[in-house]
């Protein structure tokens, strides 16, 4: 794992995950990865904080199967409609993500739930490089 650039902000992500102990978990391992990490427990929390840090948030990882009136893919749609220049990692079932979200990633969803950290990380770093902001 390479250490963040000091002169370089951290590249920031917002993990929108229901299951509280998930969300932790997953945003101390990328934390410790030297992302800098915002959480919300829902698609409408996640917009909360759209609204305030939009321009900071590179990439959002969005639990596809959360609940409320913004789930995974509403919230998925929304971002790609008002912000195009963040991408978007949807983690659910390889089932649900083959019916529901390949107009949503140009790859589809790029991890399984239950998480992988190392295939998170990986799928996190490849989308940087492709900005050109490889971490």
């Amino acid at each position: 794992m390479s250490e963040p650039n000091a002169t370089e902000p951290a590249p920031t992500i917002l993990v929108v995950e229901t299951d509280i102990l998930v969300r932790h978990v997953i945003a101390d391992y990328l934390r410790g990865c030297g992302y800098r990490v915002l959480e919300a427990a829902t698609g409408e929390e996640a917009t909360l904080i759209l609204d305030v840090e939009a321009e900071g948030i590179d990439i959002v990882l969005a639990d596809a199967a959360a609940t409320g009136d913004r789930e995974g893919f509403a919230l998925a749609r929304w971002l790609r409609e008002t912000h195009p220049h963040m991408d978007v990692v949807l983690a659910g079932s390889p089932a649900m993500a083959a019916a529901q979200a390949t107009d949503l990633c140009e790859d589809g969803p790029a991890v399984d739930k239950p998480y992988q950290p190392q295939q998170l990380a990986d799928r996190i770093r490849w989308l940087m490089a492709r900005r050109g902001r490889n971490r």
